[in-house]
């Protein structure tokens, strides 16, 4: 009896650690800084020293982020969706460190969006079990960099070249939430 117990126990441990609906982070607190950090990026937008008219344009599409990683890891484990999720917005917190002088956006806001973005990722990285160190996406790497080098380079850091940069952040925060919340409901 007690060994039936013993094997149902440890039956559950191993399932709900291997589950990413185990992770306490993802039940009660990633959809809440998922939303803020939305509403965070959208604000940097829409504020009064906003003074770009960047409605109609879109990266490069030289520069635009290879979606079959999407793809790709909207197939992977748990572990994998979220390995690749924190990949993102840690590159993307990277991005955000660069001259950013010329940006239309209040320093506060930035600020504020890159401590929710950290927050998540540091959240979805307590959720990775400790033994899955994978190396990071070379591929994800290349594009931020190429973002930096073609977008934010060539156009001198201008508020322009930024305001690009926060849509295709945003962008980004919208597929890793619904990457995300998809390990929620399964």
């Amino acid at each position: 009896m007690l060994n039936g117990i013993f094997f149902v126990c440890l039956s559950l441990s191993l399932w709900t650690s291997g589950s990413s609906l185990s992770c306490r982070w993802m039940q009660h607190k990633f959809q809440q800084f998922s939303k803020n950090s939305l509403v965070l990026i959208d604000s940097m937008a829409n504020n009064s020293t906003n003074t770009t008219n960047t409605t109609n344009t879109t990266v490069d599409a030289g520069v635009g982020f290879p979606n079959h990683l999407y793809k790709q890891a909207s197939k992977a484990s748990a572990e994998d969706k979220l390995s690749f999720t924190v990949q993102i917005l840690e590159e993307m917190v990277v991005l955000f460190e660069e001259d950013n002088s010329k940006t239309s956006w209040e320093e506060i806001r930035e600020e504020n969006f890159l401590q929710v973005v950290t927050q998540v990722a540091d959240g979805l990285r307590s959720c990775i079990g400790s033994h899955s160190h994978k190396r990071k996406n070379k591929k994800i790497q290349m594009y931020f960099k190429r973002l930096s080098s073609h977008v934010l380079e060539r156009m001198d850091h201008s508020a322009e070249a930024w305001e690009l940069i926060r849509k295709e952040m945003k962008t980004h925060l919208v597929r890793a939430d619904l990457l995300c919340s998809s390990l929620l409901t399964n």
